[in-house]
C-alpha cells in the first residue's frame, strides 16, 4: 500500500471515530437518542406506524431503518410497521406534478395517521422537502423525530426530539453517525416490545 493511501485510510478512520467518541460522550445526544426510542416503541405499542425520510444518502438510511424494522435486525421477531417514502413511482409523479419539495409531504398526507412517527432525515437539517414532510406530520398530529448533523436547524424546530450527531465538515462523517444511532434506536424498540432476537 502506497504512503498517501495509508495516511488517507487512516486519517479517515480517525476521524470516524472521533465522531464516535464525541457522540458516545454528547449527553444530549444520548438522552434525544432514548427519548426518540421511547416515542417510536410508544407507537407501535399502540399498535401505529412509522414512516421515514431522507435525500440521497440519508434516503438509504431510511431505507435501511424501514427493512430493519419490517424484516429482521439480529433475529427473528415479529416484523413491525415502518416504511421509508421511496417509491420510484410517487416521487416521479409528484416531482413531476406538484415539485420535488412535496414528494415526502403529499405521502405522509395520504398515509399517516394520529400517532405514527415519521423519522425525517437531513444533515443539514435544512432540506425543503423533509422540512415539508415533518410540517404535513404535525398537521397530521404525528410525532416527528429529526436525526440531523447541525444544532439549532430548523428541522429540530419541527420536531419533537432531535437526535443531533455533528461529526465534521462532510454530511458523510454525520451519516456514518447516523447509521448508528439507527441501528440504536431498531434496539431500544426492540427491548422495549421484549421482543427477544431468536437465533437461526
Amino acid at each position: 500500500m502506497s504512503t498517501g493511501a495509508s495516511g488517507l485510510i487512516l486519517s479517515a478512520l480517525e476521524e470516524a471515530a472521533a465522531g464516535l467518541d464525541r457522540l458516545r460522550r454528547d449527553s444530549t445526544a444520548l438522552a434525544a437518542i432514548e427519548a426518540a426510542g421511547t416515542v417510536l416503541t410508544r407507537a407501535f405499542l399502540a399498535g401505529n406506524r412509522a414512516y421515514s425520510c431522507g435525500n440521497g444518502g440519508s434516503m438509504c438510511d431510511a431505507m435501511h431503518f424501514a427493512e430493519e424494522l419490517t424484516g429482521r435486525f439480529r433475529g427473528n421477531r415479529r416484523p413491525l410497521a415502518a416504511l421509508a417514502i421511496s417509491d420510484p413511482g410517487h416521487l416521479t409523479c409528484t416531482a413531476n406534478d406538484f415539485g420535488y419539495q412535496e414528494i415526502f409531504a403529499r405521502f405522509v398526507q395520504a398515509h399517516g395517521r394520529a400517532g405514527d412517527v415519521l423519522l425525517a432525515i437531513s444533515t443539514s437539517g435544512a432540506s425543503a422537502n423533509v422540512l415539508a414532510a415533518a410540517e404535513a406530520a404535525r398537521a397530521s398530529s404525528m410525532h416527528v423525530i429529526a436525526l440531523t448533523g447541525k444544532a439549532g436547524s430548523p428541522l429540530a424546530r419541527l420536531a419533537q426530539v432531535e437526535v443531533c450527531t455533528p461529526a465534521g465538515r462532510f454530511a458523510d462523517r454525520v451519516q456514518e453517525l447516523h447509521i448508528k444511532v439507527i441501528h440504536v434506536l431498531i434496539e431500544l424498540v426492540e427491548h422495549g416490545l421484549n421482543l427477544t432476537d431468536i437465533a437461526t
